[in-house]
């Protein structure tokens, strides 16, 4: 007798087609153009969610934009909702508090503070209000521990803070705020400060684990404090800096 097989194939529906893309959220970063903003772009994409990127450079793909500066009006109309937002510009303008002048504190300012309010501002009616959604500040360890040479950096990061708390009571229980505050991390713009083995041997010793950090330790941090594993997590400031905030050796 033969065996006759029979299978029976169903149609998939658009809803089938989207089954696994049901946690697709969309995020923007503003300073996309920073090696810690690329590894954080890197990661949300991998996990098929949409990235919008902000910078002052040239675009170079799909969902990028250029703007001159980051002041309101200057951001782009962007009409969906959002599931996040995470603000990367800054500044490392160290010198002694004598030769600071007073443009260096208020550009440091504007870039640090007044630029992620302006950021915030621009698309705060578009986050889903969902208690889900997330707003993520990039400090510093400078903003907490005196260090010297930092006065300018210190007071912008400082503000940075206070802001991240003062949102975080005033959004909840709707949007969860918080700021990654990181020691030296290994960038172009902290590449100064360690472009010799000497300068890189003097700054890991001043470290608790003996290392400088790298984008992708940022970046690790930023992706969870977005996601849904962090939803009882607001009002933070997290250090991702080798203990530097809190471990003096």
């Amino acid at each position: 007798m033969n065996h006759i097989e029979v299978n029976f194939f169903r149609t998939m529906s658009v809803d089938d087609c989207f089954m696994g893309m049901s946690n697709t959220k969309t995020y923007i970063l503003a300073g996309s153009n920073s090696a810690i903003a690329k590894e954080t772009a890197i990661q949300l994409r991998s996990q098929n969610h949409r990235v919008i990127e902000i910078s002052r450079s040239v675009p170079e793909g799909e969902n990028q934009f250029q703007i001159e500066k980051y002041e309101l009006g200057s951001f782009p109309k962007i009409e969906e909702k959002i599931n996040g937002l995470v603000y990367f510009p800054g500044t490392i303008n160290l010198k002694s508090f004598g030769q600071l002048s007073m443009q260096d504190f208020l550009q440091d300012f504007s870039i640090h503070v007044l630029g992620a309010v302006a950021f915030l501002k621009s698309y705060l009616n578009q986050i889903e209000k969902d208690g889900k959604s997330s707003i993520v500040f990039i400090s510093s360890v400078a903003g907490s521990v005196g260090m010297p040479f930092h006065s300018s950096v210190s007071v912008s990061k400082a503000a940075l803070e206070g802001l991240t708390k003062s949102l975080a009571a005033e959004l909840a229980p709707h949007i969860r705020v918080n700021a990654i505050a990181p020691s030296l991390v290994n960038t172009p713009l902290g590449e100064r400060f360690i472009n010799s083995p000497e300068k890189l041997s003097a700054i890991e010793k001043r470290n608790p684990l003996r290392k400088v950090g790298a984008p992708i330790d940022i970046a690790n941090m930023i992706n969870f404090i977005l996601s849904d594993q962090a939803n009882w997590i607001t009002g933070q400031v997290i250090g991702v800096d080798g203990g530097m905030n809190h471990i003096k050796l």
